[in-house]
């Protein structure tokens, strides 16, 4: 039995506001030491599957850089390995990806010669583990043309998902695409979690038919599905485990606070199923006398004089002397200076906090803004530095790149939006 993983990492991922900016969504930073796409890389090596293509298109130098010839996955192969399948202008039907389903049809002369029996569509952009031998042989046992991968959700949820309307041996016999209102009818509900089986000759079949439809998006969700429920054998593989679309800034720092939990539902110290990454060589982590680190993740490289509270910490990230880091994800490199404070924050790779500035500020505007179960987030992209004494507020948004003559002002109030 053939088994080919095909990868959609090209989304531009725009939810995820400035931490996209300057790369694909799969490419931003997680937990540390990982990117996004580890998780999906590390479930392929981990399940077996060592023919990989890595469908790209929006940003993906840092893509390309992280993967290279994608040795930490066990998949730099003579036969088989990965592939980096990127669009390009050539012979008349060749453009850039329509969809998702677009992008899978313009690479099948890539999928027919790997003569696979069953074709894997992942995408690059969840965080989970998963053996996909078992949805493999679910799919097999229930001599299924397409099995969906899915997951309980509640009505309130439905309008993020594919929605499944399954019968009681998991056959799909409906399916929604991202309703506006949950369906009229009992639950459970269950949501598609954009992973599927398909049987190599069915797949070639509807990507043809789809691609000659002018009235197509060309997407697997709002296209294909839809289009198989009622002519092929479709059905869907329950999972109960541990999966989160990171598609928005919420979840994304969601995501890091939930291995932060005293017993987290995805354990990152698995020996049976190792999430590889590839990652530089850096120093222990050096923790001065008085600093002070409660429920965090510290990576290689820190430099810790300050305090650091509930907060995922990557390589390199130095927290001066009185400085505080609550509740917030620090990205490589980045710089909290002295008696500096950082509160609900996602800050990217090289960013400096100037001396004594407070960012998640309290101020009059802040009350206005729409609350979750915390403080609203500010983030702050890439390589920019925050003058001294500066104080952003709750939910602000400061793009990458900046330096202190783009900050006209010391006071940014709560939900302002700078550089963008």
């Amino acid at each position: 039995m053939r088994t080919l993983a095909i990868v959609l990492a090209g989304g531009a991922g725009s939810r995820l506001s400035v931490l996209t900016q300057k790369r694909a969504k799969p490419a931003v930073p997680f937990a540390g030491k990982y990117r996004i796409i580890d998780f999906v890389l590390s479930n392929c090596s981990n399940s077996g599957i060592f023919t990989v293509g890595v469908c790209t298109q929006y940003c993906p130098r840092s893509l390309y850089a992280h993967i290279q010839s994608g040795w930490p996955w066990d998949l730099d192969r003579v036969s088989g390995g990965i592939t980096m399948l990127h669009p390009y202008l050539g012979r008349p039907e060749c453009n850039w990806y329509q969809g998702t389903a677009d992008a899978v049809y313009q690479n099948l002369d890539y999928v027919l010669r790997q003569q696979p029996d069953v074709v894997l569509i992942l995408g690059g952009d969840h965080i989970y583990k998963m053996d996909y031998d078992v949805l493999v042989t679910f799919h097999l046992d229930h001599e299924a043309d397409l099995t969906i991968a899915s997951v309980r959700i509640t009505p309130e949820e439905t309008a993020r998902f594919g929605v499944l309307e399954l019968n009681n041996e998991y056959r799909v016999i409906g399916f929604e695409e991202k309703p506006p209102r949950p369906p009229a009818r009992p639950g459970p509900f269950w949501g598609s979690m954009g992973i599927y089986a398909f049987n190599l000759e069915v797949l070639k079949e509807v990507l043809e038919a789809d691609h000659t439809r002018n009235d197509s998006t060309h997407d697997f969700g709002r296209d294909i599905i839809p289009a198989m429920v009622g002519t092929h054998r479709v059905y869907a593989l329950p999972y109960r485990g541990y999966w989160v679309d990171v598609g928005t800034i919420e979840s994304y720092w969601q995501a890091h606070m939930d291995l932060l939990a005293e017993e987290p539902r995805l354990d990152l110290l698995d020996r049976h199923w190792v999430i590889h990454t590839r990652s530089e060589e850096r120093p222990p982590a050096k923790i001065s006398a008085g600093a002070s680190i409660v429920d965090s993740l510290i990576s290689d490289g820190c430099v810790i004089d300050g305090a650091v509270e509930r907060s995922v910490l990557s390589p390199g990230v130095q927290v001066r002397k009185g400085a505080v880091v609550r509740y917030s994800v620090i990205m490589t490199d980045t710089v909290i200076e002295e008696e500096a404070w950082v509160d609900h924050a996602i800050l990217d790779k090289n960013v400096r906090i100037g001396t004594g500035s407070k960012i998640g500020h309290d101020d009059d505007a802040a009350a206005a803004l729409p609350h979750h179960s915390h403080p609203p987030l500010t983030v702050i992209g890439k390589n920019t530095i925050v003058p001294a004494y500066t104080l952003v507020g709750r939910g602000c948004t400061i793009a990458a790149d900046l330096g202190r003559s783009n900050f006209l002002s010391r006071a940014i109030p709560s939900g302002a939006t700078v550089g963008l």
